[in-house]
């Protein structure tokens, strides 16, 4: 089943909402318990969209910001085996820097056959693989309009 980036994070932003001052209390009470949580919610709405969701916390400071779920460091995999892109990699990288203002794309992870891109914005960076897409930013809308280009472009084109 196709999505889009877009409808993805909606979707999760939406069940996040409806939930979130049983995420405030959690998040105020055990912060463990919160990222348990909040990932469990990803797995389930990212299983409508057949893929595995999941959000990253590298400041864990960060889980107690209930109103940022969704909207920064996040994981998507849609196919973990996948080792190549299915358009030109050179494809993926020129609309990086033409749909992100500041954005350096570089070739990254290539070994074992696998490749990869690396996009640096000036506040934070994307990881594109063939089969995942990890945002390590801020999902503002020239990301989100990114990522939907990458779901329909890369992980959703018929072809694996």
């Amino acid at each position: 089943m196709a999505t889009t980036f877009s409808a993805l994070m909606d979707d999760f932003r939406s069940n996040v909402a409806q939930n979130r001052d049983a995420f405030f209390a959690i998040a105020k009470k055990n912060p463990h318990a919160a990222y348990q949580k909040v990932n469990e919610l990803a797995l389930f709405v990212g299983s409508r969209h057949g893929v595995n969701l999941q959000l990253h916390f590298p400041v864990p400071s960060k889980i107690s910001d209930v109103d940022s779920y969704g909207m920064e460091n996040i994981g998507i995999v849609v196919d973990k085996w996948r080792k190549q892109f299915p358009v030109p990699r050179e494809q993926i990288k020129k609309k990086a820097e033409e749909m992100l203002a500041g954005a350096k794309a570089q070739d990254a992870y290539m070994y074992e056959g696998k490749e990869g891109v690396k996009v640096v914005m000036p506040d934070g960076r994307l990881e594109i693989l063939p089969g995942s897409i990890h945002l390590w930013c801020r999902a503002d809308e020239s990301v989100r309009k990114y990522a939907d280009w990458l779901m329909e472009n890369v992980y959703f084109t018929g072809s694996g």
